[in-house]
């Protein structure tokens, strides 16, 4: 070993783990390339492992695809930037692999490489790399060249520029539908560096025959290009050349496009502005409404609010609203959630006449539902109508309905509805709640689900702060403190939790003389989990009551159950003693 000059042993290393039969030693040996590198030095970096890896044809596209990663970063390690063409010939091999994922990573470390070379080296050789990829005999290498272009672009000289827009308007025209998707995806990266007279003649002639293209796949990715094509553009040529694309695609044979279309629309308006969105792209949208297909009525539905805000209420009124009176009848359930999801925030949109005479009865019937998700969607959002509307008429109109949803046989719809009550409770005012809701509020404490239960304690406390200690004291604590003694221990063990969150709420005199006496009693119950529980309520209670509580009543409970039979109950106890000795220390 010692006979092995020094410098020589990392590389011998790398070199053996490369050809191991092991792919775990390869993959760690690639992963180690940069400290091998800086063992090296930057020349015999550039000498010796670059060309090894260069010819090195490992199978693995694991190991390949770390490989393509560690490049990305490797201009340091070979001198920097004066010397980074040295990582071209290697991610241009790994720009012609089989697996997708290799391809990827080789192309993003080229554009990071190509990104930070010098104007001359891109010219002699970042460019002929992509020449040799753009004219690859393999599909492959023509599918990587696409998102290589926009790095080269910028500084080709003219005669260079042109044979580049050629070259890619070649690759839109690909026999290899896998070639002309890369270019789809690409155009809009390439057309922010092209110049605006070629913008319009090249790009958008090369941009016209992917959106003719006769796969679906190609034509999905050209309807992203249009979005990224109208932000290039001036207003005018948006308006001839993208708006009927649009309108077309809107209107395409194949559900993908219009699913694509669907779910791109915002961003398609945002290009072409709001007075051919209003002309134009509304019937467009109508019809996506009314899709035959589920996947594009779930997509056009999700985007009803953000589409109405482009619109001033009159025509989302008119064109809109019966289309959602629609879905929210839909006989696919992804597609009511979908418009539950948004509906809400058509309201403000509508103002309170049209929200009360047409969205309301929507609401309603939403929240009626048979699938959990559709009214999910709705109770989340209803405070975005509480805005519109005003208290007194949603309390009538949807609370029959909350108080349904509350005793909901999906736990998770009951779950969204407690989540909800504070918010309910603060917009509602407190003698509303005390009519109506209190009643719930104590019926959750007693839920068959653990989850239920405690978000139900939670909510007590959410309550308490919201309405203060006083009303607390006269509605709450005395309801959830009887049911202490309920004969089910899980529920016992639920009033524990909600005295823990409850305390700091209450403060330090009502949590001695209410809340502590029934901790106090709850540690001679016969359950183990019980009292383990009461160790830990005893300790969260320590910070919050005085010193003297802790000594005379506290402490003897804790010391009497670190005796405890039980092997967890003594643990939490010796837990909450020492927590106790450091209150102690801190306050001395």
């Amino acid at each position: 070993m010692a006979m092995i000059d020094e410098p020589l042993y990392p590389i011998a290393v790398l070199i053996d783990e490369l050809k191991n039969e092991d792919i775990q030693l390869r993959l760690n040996s690639i992963r180690k390339l940069s400290t091998i590198a800086r063992a090296l030095g930057e020349e015999r970096t550039r000498k010796e492992l670059i060309p090894f890896l260069s010819e090195n044809n490992d199978d693995d596209d694991e190991v390949l695809l770390a490989m393509a990663e560690e490049l990305g970063v490797f201009i340091p390690y070979v001198g920097g930037v004066e010397h980074a063409n040295v990582l071209l010939p290697p991610l241009e091999t790994l720009c012609i692999v089989e697996e997708t994922c290799v391809r990827d990573k080789a192309v993003e470390s080229l554009c990071r490489i190509g990104a930070q070379m010098r104007e001359q080296d891109l010219v002699e050789f970042f460019i002929p790399l992509l020449k040799r990829l753009a004219a690859g005999e393999w599909f492959t290498a023509r599918v990587s060249s696409c998102g290589l272009f926009h790095i080269a672009y910028p500084s080709a000289p003219e005669a260079l520029k042109t044979e580049l827009r050629t070259l890619y308007g070649q690759l839109c025209q690909d026999d290899m539908p896998m070639v002309r998707r890369s270019a789809a995806t690409n155009l809009g990266k390439f057309a922010a560096t092209v110049e605006a007279p070629h913008l319009k003649v090249d790009i958008m002639s090369m941009f016209d025959d992917l959106t003719h293209d006769d796969q679906d796949s190609v034509r999905l990715l050209a309807v992203e290009g249009c979005a990224a094509l109208g932000k290039l553009l001036e207003p005018q040529d948006c308006i001839a050349h993208i708006l009927p694309v649009i309108v077309n695609f809107s209107q395409d044979k194949s559900w993908r496009v219009r699913y694509m279309v669907a779910n791109q629309l915002y961003e398609l308006c945002e290009a072409v502005g709001p007075e051919p969105t209003r002309s134009d792209l509304v019937p467009a949208y109508v019809r996506l409404l009314r899709d035959n297909e589920a996947e594009v009525r779930i997509a056009a539905a999700g985007k009803v609010t953000k589409f109405c805000r482009i619109l001033n209420s009159e025509l989302a009124i008119q064109n809109i609203l019966p289309c959602v009176k629609e879905l929210s009848t839909d006989s696919s359930q992804h597609v009511r959630s979908a418009l539950a999801s948004v509906i809400m925030g058509m309201a403000p949109i509508l103002g309170k006449d049209a929200t009360i005479e047409q969205l309301l009865p929507i609401f309603l019937s939403l929240l009626k539902d048979e699938f959990p998700d559709v009214r999910l969607n709705i109770i989340s959002k209803l405070d975005q109508v509480n805005q519109v509307i005003g208290i007194d008429l949603l309390s009538q109109s949807l609370l029959p309905a909350i108080v349904e949803l509350a005793e909901d046989r999906h736990w998770r719809v009951r779950l969204a509805i407690i989540e909800y009550i504070p918010l309910l409770a603060s917009q509602l005012g407190v003698g509303f709640f005390d009519d109506k809701l209190g009643a719930l509020c104590m019926q959750w404490l007693k839920d068959k689900v653990y989850s239920i239960r405690d978000a139900a304690a939670n909510n007590v406390k959410r309550l308490a702060e919201e309405f203060g200690p006083d009303w607390a004291m006269q509605h709450i604590v005395p309801q959830v403190l009887d049911m202490i003694n309920n004969p089910h221990y899980l529920y016992r063990m639920t009033i524990l939790h909600a005295v823990s969150v409850l305390a700091p709420v209450m403060g330090k005199d009502i949590t001695c003389s209410k809340l502590l006496p029934v901790v106090i009693n709850a540690s001679k119950d016969r359950v183990p989990n019980i009292k383990f529980n009461v160790a830990k309520v005893l300790q969260s209670l320590i910070p919050i009551v005085d010193q003297s509580v802790v000594e005379k009543t506290i402490r003897p409970c804790l010391v009497e159950l670190s005796e405890d039979p039980d092997v967890d109950v003594r643990y939490f106890a010796t837990q909450a003693l020492q927590s106790s000795d450091q209150q102690m220390m801190m306050s001395s």
